[in-house]
């Protein structure tokens, strides 16, 4: 005669297949921001940092993962790129890429997808058109910018203001690609609701907690 399974067993088993599925996410997601680079890099007015696909994967890695194990899918491509792979668009990879002035905006993508989830949690299950569009604007242009420009400045010696007017050229095609990750995320939540736990905003449950007590 069998014996019954511990009632232990099943939680365990249910953690390591949780485990297994969110490791192969953060893999996938990791290899679509590198294929998004496969297109190569355009340099626009001489700028030292090229405008790549790859931060619509950093989007998307944010947007349908959440904070966490989007932040990890980009974190992975990075520590990848700094073994020597060249998973960068242009076939960029080794160490050198971590002293050149894109550096800082590779720093912001991690960042970047890590406030795109945290929003995006925030806004489901309804995951609304225009509140989404803020938060991934939010996550995706102004933080990664935020990082990015001052860091470029720093290495070349480029005056803040300048840097920050030049950071401008970016700006059409990060919209372009906000709105493109925005579709995308709303179509997948509504297929495989799920992918991101959704989260209370801090004043709601702060809210709640008091009137429960």
């Amino acid at each position: 005669m069998t014996a019954a399974p511990s009632p232990v067993a099943a939680p365990e088993r249910r953690r390591v297949r949780t485990s297994a599925r969110d490791l192969a996410q953060i893999a996938v997601f990791a290899a679509l921001i590198a294929a998004l680079g496969l297109p190569g890099a355009l340099y626009l007015g001489g700028t030292a940092v090229p405008i790549t696909f790859q931060t619509l994967g950093v989007m998307l890695a944010g947007a349908i993962l959440g904070a966490r194990k989007g932040a990890l899918s980009v974190l992975l491509l990075l520590v990848l790129v700094a073994a020597g792979l060249p998973l960068l668009s242009g076939g960029r990879g080794g160490l050198g890429v971590f002293v050149g002035p894109s550096v800082g905006y590779l720093i912001g993508w991690i960042f970047g997808a890590l406030v795109i989830g945290w929003l995006t949690a925030r806004l489901l299950p309804r995951y609304r058109i225009l509140p989404a569009l803020g938060a991934t604007a939010l996550g995706g242009i102004v933080v990664i910018y935020l990082v990015g420009v001052p860091v470029f400045a720093a290495i070349t010696g480029t005056p803040l203001g300048v840097a920050i007017a030049g950071s401008a050229i970016f700006l059409p095609g990060d919209i372009l690609k906000v709105v493109v990750t925005v579709l995308v995320a709303k179509g997948v939540h509504r297929a495989w609701p799920g992918l991101i736990e959704p989260r209370p905003w801090p004043w709601k449950r702060a809210a709640s907690e008091a009137a429960a007590t």
